[in-house]
């Protein structure tokens, strides 16, 4: 019987990432993907398959019977924000876990979200729509992932974090036992989060203090 299939709307290199994961897991068949950004790249070969277009691609992808959609969008906010325009034309969110990586069987995993080669999930964790755990990054027992979360390579949280909605955990970043994250906030590279960070800020260093306000998060 025949996959079903999935389009992959971004054509950079998280985009080459989450179709590796998609094809080694044997779920869908990539349909191809979506580029808005450089219109010049349409019918180009791409990790196997073709640049299809842009967003304007979508309501024809549909009628031929293409359901779901992942969106490899590394900047948290447009990757929630074209995540509704998926879904307001009638796609549905999919998930991509690669083989390679080891999820905890009581975890929840929202639709859009991936989890990338050598990342760990651990029991009792809950981890919300469109998020991206990415290689080797650790999520341990019982933390909260909210909407929209990107953790970064290398980045490691310890038990009961919840991270809000929007916020990203830069490359190598950490942060301890039960620590609060704030929403639409950006925690940098190599931090060690050793106390609750509030919203819409940005915060570095070990240990990591806050150094900027940021824009409100949508």
């Amino acid at each position: 019987m025949s996959r079903p299939e999935i389009v992959i709307w971004g054509a950079a290199g998280h985009a080459m990432v989450i179709a590796d994961a998609v094809c080694l897991e044997s779920e869908y068949q990539i349909a191809g993907f979506l580029d808005d950004l450089h219109p010049d790249r349409r019918g180009a070969a791409f990790c196997g398959a073709r640049i299809l277009g842009g967003r304007e691609q979508l309501p024809r992808l549909r009628d031929r019977g293409v359901k779901h959609i992942i969106v490899a969008v590394g900047d948290c906010r447009t990757r929630l924000r074209l995540a509704a325009v998926a879904r307001q034309q009638g796609l549905t969110l999919a998930r991509a876990v690669h083989p390679k990586a080891a999820v905890a069987a009581d975890v929840t995993l929202g639709p859009g979200s991936v989890v990338m080669a050598g990342a760990v999930i651990n029991s009792g964790s809950r981890i919300g729509e469109n998020v991206i755990v990415n290689t080797s990054a650790s999520v341990d027992h019982e933390c909260v992932l909210a909407d929209g979360v990107h953790v970064c390579p290398g980045v490691h949280l310890a038990g009961n974090v919840h991270v809000g909605r929007a916020t990203q955990l830069a490359i190598g970043s950490s942060a301890i036992n039960g620590i609060r994250i704030g929403a639409g906030t950006l925690i940098g590279a190599g931090a060690v989060v050793v106390e609750d960070v509030p919203d819409e800020v940005l915060a570095y260093g070990v240990p990591a203090r806050v150094v900027k306000h940021r824009l409100k998060v949508a």
